[in-house]
């Protein structure tokens, strides 16, 4: 048996360090992700079995217990017979906070107290991890980064099911369904939600712009007259448009040589925000391909991709040459005219600043030092959107490396009785860093702004002519598409009023973590709460309706601006400025304030809520022809917008009839369709309201089942185990409702499928399920 042990997060990871270094600091064995979880607040206070509206914070931290699911259990095995005979531990998971978590959970709950190394790499090839090894440094000196993410699990454990349990015997005043609040999840559900009402509400404004074209010495440009003040009304702008016919005036001409630094190098959320808009990738698929990228077989191209910062050490400034040059080899990158030597920028509009990393686990992302020689033998092995994603890597590091942009800013103005009319033009002089880029062209110089001015003087004449009136419309903001959502949810700074607050939350990331982000709104859509339109992530009804429901509770719940306050707070357990218990006990404050808020209540649920999924493949019917019809006959008659995705789901359809149609006394509004309508109880089932639920013994239900929480529904939704065949699970066995397209997610969390529905077996861990909603 050896006496040292080597700790991965995962095998591809340990198979890589094996590669390089051998058995030279023992034997090399992986985790799987996390292989503990914290114990359910049943299992720390056994009075908690009962949901009830109280803050579920025990006496000290949540304990931790063995994770189920996938090889956890053998791998676990594994590592605590290695740990008996080992003298000394090297972690070599993920140098972020997270893989500290991973690492160091294993060696907490296992009580080892033998020496511990912390290895930190940020790129997996065997030079890179050869090094790591060679610099590690005692596990002691991590102990701020562990204490990060355990306040930050500790508190999301704490909001999260507190403020879920509180909502759902509030709020949900006895009907079958659970109201799942993220202290992440919520907030960012309500950016897209905020939007989408924003858009819905929008009045556009017409208004007017006057055009003309001049006459000048060496030539003619386009003028135009758009004032700050909108002019609003046609006959106003048709009286200067008159006016600039045949006028004749000196111009005032404005010529500046001006100069623009490289772009920020990219960190995660830039990328996704990037390929979001030009690829139409998902932010999870992004990170999948930068994952690819940094550690899959026979490439290793990049360094660690969840980076939470555009910036890098000083201490890499050495490694710029040899980047260049490996870069440049190849054909795509050849012709990008990087000077020699290269323009190495420091401080906070640079490339390189330390003080920028403060708070940071990992630095930006930026093509492998060590892999980028034998780049063009990986480049086969890429795929092609793999390479696209190193191409924007690649040119980003080489234009940080480039001069400025300069150019020659003309602004021509000539005023008309009072009223401005202007021209700019752009000619550059020296594209610099833009050579990496030479088929972008920035939104700035396109359309008018873009055009090439002829030679002007100042104070020549100019003489307008073919003037004309321009209709225009204010429009709405646009929606999100992933890599915007992910922008928003970094930059939560925006959501706050407070200008003073503002700058203090512009110094911390945000809310959720370049790791977490992209999942986070995979379980929105998951849960129906979001869905995708194009190239837009959009709220469904279900999502709109849990929003509204929880805005009137408190507005805390659904505000980024506080979930940002929250985020800062444990951030700063990272550099010393709070201590992990502060930390918990702050956002622990807010719960309870919350909480006692909650328990006012706020009224009846939205039937969007109450009926489960409201799209196709989830347990909600479509509605008939008829239905469809009346929708559509009223959404004429009333001159509004029938609700988003109504013509798959007869519960939206009866939620609208009810809110916009004429009732019957003591019937619903979807009575009053004609009669060839066909069955309103048919078409909308699921949109009405579940009995109210109360703790019972069923047969072939565990009394955990029964306790922890709102029973499994009496009707279970079509995908979930059907009622004649819920009894006959085994005892311990739980009936599961798991929506369509989520099987990966559901196996991985260890259900299983039989013939008739999905259920999770006696002993799995029921809190992820029902943090879903899927319980």
């Amino acid at each position: 048996m050896t006496d040292q042990l080597v700790i991965t997060e995962k095998s591809s990871q340990a198979k890589d360090v094996r590669a390089a270094i051998g058995g030279r600091y023992g034997v090399v064995l992986p985790a799987e992700g996390h292989l503990f979880d914290l114990v359910e607040p049943e299992e720390a206070v056994p009075a908690w079995k009962r949901w009830s509206a109280v803050l579920l914070r025990p006496d000290g931290l949540y304990g931790t217990k063995p994770a189920s699911g996938g090889n956890k259990a053998s791998k676990l095995k594994a590592i605590q017979a290695a740990l008996k005979s080992a003298k000394c531990v090297w972690l070599a998971t993920d140098c972020d906070r997270e893989g500290q978590l991973i690492g160091q959970e294993i060696l907490e709950h296992l009580k080892y107290r033998g020496r511990v190394m912390r290895v930190i790499f940020t790129a997996q090839d065997p030079r890179t991890i050869q090094d790591a090894f060679a610099k590690a440094r005692p596990n002691a000196e991590y102990a701020r980064l562990y204490a990060a993410a355990v306040a930050r699990r500790q508190a999301d454990q704490i909001y999260n099911l507190s403020l879920t349990r509180t909502a759902t015997v509030t709020l949900a005043r006895g009907a079958r369904t659970v109201i799942g609040v993220g202290r992440v999840k919520t907030p960012t559900l309500a950016i897209v939600c905020r939007r989408e009402l924003e858009i819905r509400h929008f009045v556009p404004q017409p208004y007017f712009e006057v055009v003309a074209t001049a006459e000048v010495s060496e030539g003619r440009l386009r003028m135009r007259h758009a004032p700050k003040d909108r002019i609003l009304k046609r006959e106003d702008a048709e009286a200067i448009a008159a006016l600039a016919e045949g006028f004749q005036g000196p111009l005032a001409v404005k010529v500046e040589d001006k100069r623009q630094g490289p772009p920020r190098l990219h960190d995660l959320p830039s990328l996704q925000k990037l390929c979001g808009s030009r690829f139409g990738w998902s932010a999870a698929r992004t990170l999948e391909v930068a994952q690819q990228l940094y550690d899959g077989e026979g490439k290793k191209v990049i360094t660690y991709p969840r980076a939470e910062t555009r910036y890098l050490p000083e201490n890499l400034i050495p490694d710029v040459p040899r980047i260049v040059a490996g870069l440049r080899v190849g054909r795509a990158f050849s012709q990008i005219p990087v000077p020699d030597p290269a323009v190495i920028r420091r401080g906070a509009s640079g490339a390189f600043h330390d003080k920028g990393l403060e708070g940071a686990s990992h630095h930006a992302i930026i093509p492998n030092v060590n892999t980028v020689d034998t780049l063009r033998e990986a480049w086969p092995r890429l795929s092609a959107d793999e390479r696209k994603l190193f191409d924007i890597i690649a040119r980003s590091y080489l234009a940080a490396m480039m001069p400025d942009f300069r150019y020659r800013q003309t602004t021509a103005t000539l005023d008309v009785g009072g009223h401005q009319f202007r021209a700019s033009g752009r000619q550059p002089i020296d594209l610099g860093w833009r050579a990496a880029f030479p088929e972008w062209q920035p939104a700035e110089e396109k359309g008018e702004d873009a055009q090439l001015l002829p030679a002007l003087r100042h104070g020549e004449e100019a003489r307008l002519h073919d003037a004309a009136v321009e209709d225009k419309e204010t429009r709405p903001p646009p929606r999100y598409n992933e890599g915007t959502l992910i922008e928003a949810m970094q930059n939560a700074w925006r959501f706050v009023e407070d200008e003073a607050l503002q700058e203090r939350l512009k110094e911390a990331k945000g809310i959720g973590t370049p790791a977490t982000r992209a999942e986070i709104i995979r379980g929105l859509k998951a849960q129906d709460f979001l869905t995708i339109e194009g190239k837009h992530i959009v709220p469904t009804e279900r999502g709109l309706s849990l929003h509204a429901v929880l805005e009137r509770a408190d507005p805390a719940l659904v505000d980024p601006g506080v979930t940002a306050q929250m985020e800062r707070l444990l951030d700063e357990v990272l550099v010393g400025q709070q201590d992990m218990g502060s930390a918990i006990d702050a956002v622990c404050a807010q719960a309870s304030r919350i909480i006692a808020q909650l328990q006012e209540g706020v009224g009846a649920l939205a039937p969007a809520l109450l009926g489960g999924s409201a799209r196709p493949g989830g347990s909600d019917r479509p509605p008939t022809a008829a239905m469809k019809r009346f929708v559509d006959s009223l959404a004429r008659q009333k001159g509004i917008k029938p609700p988003r995705g109504y013509t798959a789901s007869g519960a939206l359809c009866r939620s609208f009839l009810d809110q916009h149609a004429p009732k019957r006394d003591g019937g619903s509004a979807a009575d009053t369709m004609p009669s060839k309508a066909g069955s309103p109880d048919q078409a909308g089932a699921d949109a009405g309201t579940a009995p109210a639920h109360a703790p019972r013994k069923r047969k072939g239900a565990s009394k955990r089942a029964t306790q922890a929480g709102p029973p499994v529904r009496s009707k279970p939704a079509s995908r979930g185990v059907k009622a004649s065949q819920a009894a006959e699970l085994p005892d311990g066995d739980t009936p599961l409702n798991i929506p369509f397209g989520n099987k990966e997610a559901a196996l991985k969390m260890g259900a299983r499928y039989r013939p008739g529905g999905w259920y999770a077996p006696s002993g799995v861990d029921l809190a992820g399920f029902r943090e879903r909603g899927w319980l």
